[in-house]
Order: C-alpha cells, then structure tokens, then sequence
C-alpha cells in the first residue's frame, strides 16, 4: 500500500487546504475560492465520467451528478459555516 492510499479522508482535505491557503498569500482569497471551486468541478466531471462507458451514458448522468454534487456541496458548507458561527471568535483571531 502505498503512503498516499492510506491517508485518512481528514488529512487530504488538509493538505488540500494547506495548498489553498499558501497560495491565498500569494492572491486573493476570492482567486483561489474560484480556483478551489473550479478544480473540485473538474475533478468530479472526470470522477464521473470515468464511471460510464461512454458520451451517451454521461449525458443521461449529467443532471443526476450535477444535483448529487450540488447537494452534497450545500451539505459541506453548511457544516462548515456552522462549525465557523460556533468557534467564530477562536478561529478569526488576529
């Protein structure tokens, strides 16, 4: 097994974060929020294409995957703001 295939699912959303706010020094926030934004799109398009056989099969999961990645999405960032409203003073220490 390798290293990278026995990371735990928290410690690749850190490195992914670690990434995100190193170059949110070099740029705006707003920069990278889209760059974040638009790698995730990326990467769950490829997720799902590799997962049917061919251009038809992912034009009939096209809808379905869009609503699946919409709703996890909000699910994600409402956690996440959540968590942000109850350690809000801790988290946005100068």
């Amino acid at each position: 097994m390798s290293e990278n295939s026995s990371k735990t699912f928290q410690e690749r959303v850190d490195e992914f974060v670690a990434i995100a706010n190193q170059q949110a020094a070099e740029s705006s926030v707003e920069d990278v929020n889209t760059a974040v934004l638009f790698s995730a799109a990326r990467f769950n398009a490829f997720s799902v294409a590799r997962s049917v056989e061919n251009a038809e099969n992912l034009q009939a999961e096209k809808q379905a995957a869009i609503e699946y990645f919409t709703q996890r999405y909000a699910e994600m960032l409402n956690q996440n703001l959540e968590e942000y409203i109850a350690r809000f003073d801790s988290y946005t220490q100068k």
